[in-house]
């Protein structure tokens, strides 16, 4: 099983002074999201908490057959089956483990927010399911051979960071990077994200097709949130100086 993004991000964007900025308002869509994928991924066998699903050897095989069912196969998603060619979008709301989903949905909790106050609730949504099906296929593009279920959010979610950078270049983001013995460091996110997704860049240069962490989805996706976002807002005006608090580290399953 190839797992997305286990990178663990807990934060808020807040807003400083009088000047209002779409984090005032809700996000429906991006909490209903989460919710999603929360309960999904609480009544999977990945949860280990439904004894239905046996221990040991038998909660593994429930677990393969999960992924195998829901998730993307890159060597059978261009064949002519109907039920292969939903997965790139069933495979967005299913999540390999705890700390897979805890990283995803704290990345689109700390993010989402303010890019569908941006963006509007159903073009927020529209783009959500459409850049995360498109870095699926990218990556299953690339790996056509790959037998290997590819599951999770992040490649949505990186269009989201992508988008992101374009909305919002200056919000203030709160880093804890391990290298620094995790001193709390803030940088705007025209500095922050570039750097993560060079991470990602350099990391998918060194991956193969097997089980691991599928960079590069994380790449497309973030490519694609970036150029909608210059395509869609080019023309309109970024909100600026928006302060967020975002921990950011990096850990592979």
């Amino acid at each position: 099983m190839i797992r997305n993004w286990s990178t663990a991000v807990l934060g808020k964007i807040r807003t400083l002074g009088t000047a209002r900025t779409p984090r005032d308002r809700t996000a429906p869509v991006t909490y209903t999201l989460i919710i999603l994928c929360c309960l999904l991924f609480l009544i999977s066998p990945a949860s280990g908490l439904d004894p239905a699903y046996g221990s040991g050897e038998e909660l593994l095989a429930a677990q393969r057959a999960w992924f195998h069912r829901w998730g993307v196969i890159p060597a059978e998603l261009f064949e002519d089956s109907p039920g292969a060619a939903l997965t790139p979008a069933t495979a967005l709301f299913v999540h390999g483990s705890w700390v897979h989903l805890l990283g995803n949905m704290l990345f689109l909790h700390v993010f989402g927010a303010m890019a569908e106050a941006r963006m509007g609730r159903l073009q927020f949504l529209l783009f959500y399911l459409g850049c995360g099906c498109l870095a699926l296929l990218g990556y299953a593009g690339a790996n056509a051979h790959s037998q290997e279920s590819l599951v999770g959010a992040s490649g949505a979610i990186s269009a989201v960071l992508g988008a992101f950078l374009f909305l919002f270049p200056r919000a203030r983001v709160t880093s804890l990077l391990p290298f620094l013995f995790f001193l709390p460091l803030r940088f705007p996110a025209w500095v922050v994200l570039p750097f993560w997704a060079s991470l990602q860049w350099m990391a998918a240069g060194r991956a193969g097709d097997g089980p691991g962490v599928a960079y590069l989805a994380h790449l497309v996706g973030f490519g694609l949130g970036f150029v909608f976002a210059w395509v869609r807002f080019g023309g309109g005006t970024t909100v600026g100086d928006v302060p967020a608090t975002a921990p950011e580290g990096e850990n592979q399953p």
